[in-house]
């Protein structure tokens, strides 16, 4: 497997991206400036949660490996809470009020377990810049509680030395790969292999979710499609395709709401006192 180029990008640099009104600049055109293509990881193993948006119970029981979306998003301001299955929005584990969700971008948000184990949301950038013929974009995420790992394709390491919540990427030969994740430096593998089937023309994203500790160790895959280097469209890509089960109408509640999350800044919610 052939790349083309090879960059490591760290997640603080996308919420860095996504905190400032310049985030309308990782997508394409003016014309698409009030919106966003938002896709909804969630990586968090044995958290389902409902989803609250403005008060109103949009989404029940969104489980764990499930990815929403894409949907295109319209700038707003909402309050979103996430609770337990079943239980009031009194009782959120986490919230926030008053979130503005910019426009004009192409998003991952990835509910996840950092390094060491704890619930934490990341924003990534997701490049839809077109790929040459013949080529598709590989993109991995570290987003599990494991430590550094290599990635390899057909037992050949292609991204090295990757820790949570980093991101690597390459541009690379269209066609199906056997790839894993070992420990990295070693041939320990801690997931996989997995079967790839990386489509002219789209980027496949593979996150790596779950907790090695307590050997929940996984991946889920988002494609996005439309990156095709012949002229006659824009770049701007579906936001990520794998099914959950959830009609479209949801996706876009959904991703609304763990998006909000960002903008008005998480707060875990063990102990409720009053809305602050």
């Amino acid at each position: 497997m052939q790349l083309s180029y090879f960059r490591r990008v760290a997640a603080g640099g996308a919420v860095a991206a996504l905190a400032f009104a310049g985030v309308g600049a990782f997508t394409a055109t003016p014309a698409y400036a009030a919106t966003s293509k938002v896709s909804v990881v969630h990586g968090i193993p044995d958290t389902p949660v409902d989803v609250y948006v403005n008060g109103e119970k949009t989404l029940d029981n969104f489980k764990p490996g499930d990815v929403a979306g894409p949907l295109n998003l319209e700038e707003g301001d909402y309050d979103i809470a996430l609770t337990k299955p079943g239980e009031p929005i009194g009782s959120a584990i986490l919230k926030v009020d008053n979130a503005a969700v910019p426009g004009g971008a192409n998003i991952s948000i990835a509910a996840h377990l950092d390094a060491a184990g704890q619930p934490k949301i990341t924003p990534f950038v997701n490049d839809v810049s077109k790929v040459d013929a013949g080529k598709a974009r590989l993109i991995v995420r570290h987003t599990a509680a494991a430590p550094a790992v290599d990635v390899r394709a057909g037992g050949t390491p292609v991204f090295e030395d990757l820790t949570n919540p980093n991101e690597a990427k390459g541009d690379v030969d269209a066609g199906n790969v056997k790839a894993d994740v070992v420990l990295a430096g070693t041939d320990t593998v801690a997931i996989g292999p997995a079967d790839l089937n990386l489509k002219e023309g789209t980027a496949t994203i593979v996150y790596a979710i779950g907790s090695a500790e307590g050997k929940t160790l996984d991946v889920v895959a988002q494609t996005i499609t439309g990156l095709h280097s012949s002229p006659g469209g824009v770049p701007s890509g579906d936001g990520g395709q794998a099914g959950t089960g959830v009609n479209t109408w949801w996706y876009a509640l959904t991703g609304a709401g763990v998006l909000l999350l960002l903008g008005g800044g998480v707060r875990m919610a063990t102990a409720r006192t009053g809305r602050k």
